[in-house]
């Protein structure tokens, strides 16, 4: 059921709680906790209704059960975070976990789902598994929201089901940037990464919503490799050149403006320094390019200082590393210190903000990367489909 978490009544049930931990690790050790912090809000307010919490997520893409993806690192930080006891349950496929009784901090944390195949293929029987270990379903994971597995849609038919607090906010904000009145506009998208192919479709769906495209990121190279420009050794993917030219098309014939790059820092390789900066389509055949120019940076910034609404999904270089991580975090805060209403979703562009620490001056942060372009791009998501369905 689609409802407003704020008005949820689950006093004493047994709630199977989807969030999304997917953090990233070091060695073993979280190295951002926000995806943790973020789901803290809908589990505490289950636990303030006496609720019993079966916690879940994924973390990463594991083929099989590998102990370096183990939930164990997130079980003990939640403990901190709680003050409580958080025990990892690495058995709750062939046993009974809670067949002892229920522990008295009233929350556990299920080990890996996607340990199991069962997960990502949306397998009933595995649904059904879960499902039998609560009476009640909430996913508050909006940052997989868009995958149809079986803790996200499986579930959501077999159990009373609902959405959680972040996974609810998001959608209402994000659901805001599809219907823009006059007063909003311009709309402008800025979309980085490294593939075109793995964001063409939303691409293509953004042009149709939003008044002009920034692209960056090495995604930018195929197309301006597509146009005809050399850009040296930078990442470029041949397979997709034909579709960017369709696409850069597609957007002269709808009279959307898209702009690409005009200049990058270039190098040799991340490894090395970084040798200076060239025309973004003029790159020499022994150099790279990691990340936007000065000139792209003025250029970029010009257009988001007019817009009115903004959505940024990815970073617009290799930001991780010092020698490429100007343009990125320059647009973030050119971004903040505008009077834009300003989204941005996705882990790369939340983790660039919080570097550049602008989080504050931004409308909204979504936990979700592809989530969030799809929402955009008016697909419907089928975590979202499931819980309006209802169990």
């Amino acid at each position: 059921m689609w409802t407003d978490p704020a008005t949820l009544a689950l006093h004493g049930q047994r709630v199977f709680l989807r969030a999304d931990l997917n953090v990233p690790l070091s060695d073993g050790v979280i190295t951002d906790d926000t995806r943790i912090t973020s789901s803290l809000r809908t589990l505490r307010a289950l636990r303030d209704q006496g609720c019993q919490v079966v916690l879940a997520s994924h973390l990463g893409r594991p083929k099989g059960v590998d102990p370096t993806l183990s939930l164990a690192p997130v079980a003990a930080h939640l403990a901190t975070l709680l003050g409580c006891e958080v025990p990892l349950i690495t058995d709750y496929v062939d046993a009974d976990p809670f067949a002892e009784g229920f522990p008295a901090s009233g929350i556990v944390l299920l080990e890996n789902l996607r340990f199991h195949p069962g997960e990502e293929k949306n397998d009933p029987a595995f649904a059904a598994l879960l499902a039998r270990l609560a009476t009640a379903y909430v996913n508050d994971a909006f940052g997989t929201a868009h995958r149809p597995a079986a803790s996200i849609v499986g579930i959501a038919h077999l159990l009373p089901s609902y959405p959680g607090f972040l996974l609810f906010d998001e959608v209402e904000q994000l659901s805001r940037l599809l219907n823009l009145g006059v007063e909003d506009r311009p709309f402008v998208a800025l979309v980085g990464g490294s593939k075109v192919s793995d964001k063409l479709p939303i691409l293509r769906n953004l042009l149709i919503r939003a008044d002009q495209l920034l692209i960056g990121g090495a995604m930018a190279f195929t197309f301006i490799k597509a146009e005809g420009g050399a850009v040296g050794k930078s990442l470029v993917e041949a397979d997709a050149l034909e579709d960017a030219m369709a696409f850069l098309n597609e957007s002269e014939m709808r009279g959307k403006l898209i702009f690409l790059p005009d200049d990058a820092v270039c190098g040799t390789s991340l490894k090395e320094p970084a040798v200076g900066v060239h025309p973004a389509d003029q790159i020499p055949d022994s150099l790279a390019g990691f990340d936007i120019g000065p000139e792209t940076i003025e250029k970029f910034s010009d257009i988001l200082s007019e817009a009115t609404t903004i959505f940024w999904n990815g970073p617009v270089g290799v930001f991780e590393n010092p020698q490429y991580a100007e343009g990125t975090l320059e647009l973030a805060r050119r971004i903040a210190d505008g009077d834009a209403t300003a989204v941005a979703g996705g882990g790369d562009s939340l983790a660039a903000i919080h570097q550049a620490g602008v989080a504050d001056g931004f409308t909204h942060l979504s936990t979700g990367g592809g989530a969030s372009l799809e929402l955009l791009a008016g697909l419907e998501l089928p975590g979202i489909a499931a819980l309006k369905a209802g169990g």
